[in-house]
Order: C-alpha cells, then sequence, then structure tokens
C-alpha cells in the first residue's frame, strides 16, 4: 500500500528530540500529523480555526490601524501563518516556534508546500525560542498576538506551556499588546474559566467564536483586548 493510503495506518516521516520531548511528523492519507511525547497535537484536516485566530484578531483591532504586526505562536502545521501572510493588510509577521523540527518541515520537509512561501515571505521572521518564555521577557510589542502552542488553557501536552494561561503569563501578554491589541487564543474546547482569567488581567471586549467540528465540541478562538 501507498503511504496516501488511509487503510495503511500512520507513517512516520520523522522523529525528533526536542526540547520538551519527542516530536513525530506523520502522514495519514492525504494528511499530516505532528505528535508530541505520544500525544496527538494537531493535523492538517482542518484548517478553519486556525485561519478564523488570524481573521478574528485583524476584525477586533481599531479601525483605521493600518498595517498591524503581529505574532503567531507557534507554527505548527503553519495554517495559520501561511493566512496571515496571504493576507496583504498586515506588516510585520512575526512566528515563535521552539520545535526546530517543525521550522525545518517547512522550510525543506513534506511540510514546505503548506507554509514554506510564507516564511520566506519579506514580512515573516521566525523567532525560534519558547513563547511562555519570549512573552515575558521580549520588548517587542505587537498590534496582534494570535496563540496556539498546545490544546488550549484547559488541557496542556506540555507542562510548561500551563504558564502562558497562567495571570503571570496573561499580564506578560497584555504586556507585549500595544494599546488596542488584541490576544487572540486557539483552543481545542470552550472554556469560560479562561474568559473570566482574561478579564481579570484586564483585557476588555473578552469573547469566543466557535468552529463546529464534525464530533464532539467545538474548536474555539478567545479573543480579548489591551485597553487603549
Amino acid at each position: 500500500m501507498s503511504i496516501a493510503d488511509p487503510i495503511a495506518g500512520p507513517v512516520v516521516l520523522d522523529r525528533r528530540e526536542g526540547p520538551s520531548g519527542e516530536v513525530v511528523l506523520r502522514r495519514r492519507g492525504p494528511d499530516f500529523e505532528i505528535i508530541a511525547n505520544g500525544t496527538f497535537l494537531m493535523d492538517t484536516s482542518d484548517g478553519r480555526s486556525e485561519r478564523l485566530l488570524v481573521d478574528a484578531a485583524h476584525e477586533a483591532l481599531p479601525a483605521g490601524r493600518e498595517r498591524p504586526s503581529v505574532l503567531i505562536g507557534g507554527l505548527g502545521v503553519g495554517f495559520s501563518l501561511a493566512h496571515a501572510a496571504a493576507d496583504g493588510r498586515w506588516g510585520r509577521i512575526a512566528v515563535v516556534e521552539r520545535e526546530l523540527a517543525i521550522i525545518d518541515w517547512h522550510r525543506s520537509g513534506p511540510l514546505a508546500h503548506l507554509a514554506g512561501a510564507a516564511l520566506a515571505d519579506p514580512r515573516t521572521e521566525v523567532l525560534h525560542t519558547d513563547l511562555v518564555a519570549y512573552v515575558r521577557t521580549a520588548a517587542d510589542t505587537f498590534d496582534a498576538l494570535c496563540l496556539d502552542i498546545d490544546n488550549g488553557p484547559d488541557w496542556t501536552v506540555t507542562e510548561s506551556n500551563d504558564g502562558l494561561y497562567s495571570p503571570a503569563g496573561l499580564a506578560a501578554c497584555r504586556e507585549r499588546l500595544n494599546p488596542g491589541g488584541v490576544l487572540a487564543v486557539w483552543s481545542a474546547r470552550p472554556s469560560p474559566a479562561f474568559e473570566e482569567a482574561l478579564r481579570n488581567a484586564g483585557f476588555h471586549g473578552v469573547r469566543t467564536e466557535e468552529i463546529t467540528v464534525a464530533r464532539g465540541v467545538p474548536d474555539v478562538v478567545h479573543l480579548a483586548v489591551r485597553p487603549a
């Protein structure tokens, strides 16, 4: 059977050790999957919620803000980055990814057809670092933060990612935003508790947009605005 045959099951294309353990790229039929420490993280079967992450952030920005900057964390299967780079309204596009393997897969590996062109866009800057550490220590600010580094605030595959959704992590995200800037956070499930945490962290306009999936609870994008 060929690797494109779904009956054959997933085929491992690459396996590497990263900062938080093993990361694996698999192909299942026509789709690619990223597995972290044995746990499914994401695949290429449906990128609607990752694209919504970018579009909803732009729509929530104050009217008249031209060529806004955006920080995307992380690279993943590349849907969010590719969608941002295809939109000429964005100015600077920075993408944070701590797994060098994932960056390699997009630059010259099996995922190059998904985000390779976006990585080569002159607006794009790749930051090979940990997102949680970056938002806490960087001096740069952005008009939008579009964050998709795990399964969401209520279920993290990598324990250290919990820090992003903590009060200190959300305060750091607020500091990385320009006044009136938008925080957009992808999640595998709705989280009223996270909405409340955003309000407690000083964000305004907190809301959640849902994407219906074939089975189970919808994917969501949590949106919040730093007061001007």
